[in-house]
């Protein structure tokens, strides 16, 4: 069940809240289960056991891990507890990549062709930092078993994020305040994500399909790079802004998960910008433990690139992923040791320029079915094609106003515009009056575009 889909707005939401907020506050955790369970099984009906076995395992060795920290047998608990959660991540999304390329190289192994459980690669990761916080000691383990399960199967973050670690949310889940503040502010978030969403990264997506199959031309990949990232960024960053908006409205706060990445002058800025939670748990618990920047260059170089190479990894099976997570990484790594104080010199509108090019090359190749694929898309920026053609020139001219309004959305302008009418008086008084006027248009012109249309697809949803 998608958020930008009739049957959570208008079903799923407005029941799943009613009954939470009849709930009383010792009951409002099971309600949230449930709910969390109904939403997953939705969608994976036979996976669910999967998920509450995942759960069932980080429960356990969180209270053995904490029973036996500092001893021997709390440490095989925590490598127990890895195993176990890691388990069904490496069988379910990675088995297949692994036997495909075996069989490259002469094996003759049967694809096992198993279904991907949704958000899989999330709450496995959210079991992970709960249980290394409890080994730790920054944590301590949940006795409460439908309170953790609570924490891990959330429905708001469940199938996308944030990454959201126990440690953000264990006090709310004990005992958490509800305002009609919070609710509203909350519904605010949560439809400026819907409008994301539907009206700009649906339509931005009908461009790309639209540029990927009209005759090849230089100007339309071009487009088609810069409809991409956009529509990456605004799919993504529209569900977690959908999802720290009903986190809002239940009495959780999530933490923040993109900050206005294509403002950035640098490829190591832009990562502090883009999917901060991501970035954020490979720092803690496998960039520092690798022994980070502290371990000298060589070193340095080595962890920088076998974080990358999990990131990539961590998105998709494929070697496409592997290639973008390293391609941000060599990024990375040429910053940090050679290129940093050239960047320092540069003038500010080639930073920015650069770091724009290194985006839409790099997700040209997220993009892409295959290495040889993304290629072609990056050589098709530099010719080998006319520099226009028909088709392509339509698209462009029938999408050019979402073209520009995502351009201006993905910087922190409108929000800038926002605050300083906001401080004055009256500004403020015109703010306040708009604001529910401005939710409830986003709301019912989405909800149009949902009605009316049949392209509306998840990027993130395979992760």
């Amino acid at each position: 069940m998608l958020f930008s889909s009739v049957t959570f707005l208008y079903f799923f939401l407005p029941v799943v809240l009613g009954l939470y907020f009849l709930a009383s506050k010792r009951c409002k955790n099971a309600v949230l289960l449930l709910a969390s369970l109904v939403f997953y099984a939705y969608g994976e009906p036979r996976l669910v056991l999967l998920m509450l076995l995942s759960v069932l395992s980080g429960y356990v060795h969180g209270l053995l891990i904490e029973r036996f920290r500092g001893t021997r047998a709390g440490k095989a608990f925590l490598v127990s507890s890895v195993c176990f959660s890691l388990a069904p991540l490496l069988l379910f999304k990675y088995a297949d990549f692994f036997i495909g390329n075996l069989n490259a190289l002469g094996a003759s192994l049967p694809l096992l062709k198993l279904t991907l459980p949704i958000g899989i690669s999330f709450y496995t990761f959210q079991i992970l930092s709960y249980t290394v916080d409890v080994a730790r000691g920054t944590a301590k383990a949940q006795r409460n078993f439908i309170d953790l399960a609570t924490y891990i199967s959330l429905f708001p973050q469940l199938i996308a994020g944030p990454i959201v670690r126990y440690t953000d949310v264990a006090a709310a889940l004990h005992a958490r305040s509800h305002s009609a503040e919070a609710v509203g502010s909350g519904a605010l978030r949560f439809s400026i994500g819907l409008g994301k969403k539907v009206l700009l990264a649906n339509l931005l997506g009908e461009l790309c399909a639209a540029l990927k199959t009209a005759e090849a031309s230089v100007l339309g990949s071009w487009g088609y790079a810069a409809a991409l990232c956009l529509q990456i960024y605004f799919d993504f960053s529209g569900y977690s802004d959908m999802a720290i908006g009903l986190g809002m409205m239940l009495g959780f706060h999530f933490p923040e998960n993109f900050n206005y990445p294509f403002i950035s002058q640098s490829a190591t800025e832009f990562w502090r910008r883009w999917h901060i939670t991501l970035g954020s748990w490979f720092r803690d618990y496998v960039y520092i433990p690798l022994g980070g920047s502290r371990a000298g260059a060589w070193k340095q170089v080595r962890n920088i690139l076998i974080v990358w190479c999990l990131t990539g990894f961590w998105h998709g099976a494929s070697w496409n992923f592997i290639a973008w997570g390293l391609f941000f990484g060599v990024l990375l790594i040429a910053e940090k040791l050679l290129l940093g104080h050239a960047l320092e010199k540069m003038p500010r509108v080639l930073r920015h320029l650069y770091l724009l090019l290194a985006a839409l090359v790099s997700f040209l190749i997220f993009d892409a079915a295959s290495l040889p694929e993304a290629g072609r898309a990056i050589a098709g920026l530099f010719g080998g094609a006319p520099f226009t053609s028909a088709a392509g020139l339509y698209s462009l001219k029938s999408y050019f106003v979402i073209l520009l309004l995502a351009a201006l959305g993905a910087t922190s302008l409108p929000k800038a515009a926002v605050a300083r009418i906001s401080a004055t008086r009256a500004g403020g008084k015109l703010v306040s009056i708009l604001t529910p006027l401005f939710m409830a248009a986003l709301l019912l012109v989405s909800t149009a575009y949902l009605v009316d249309g049949s392209f509306n697809p998840f990027l993130y949803f395979r992760f």
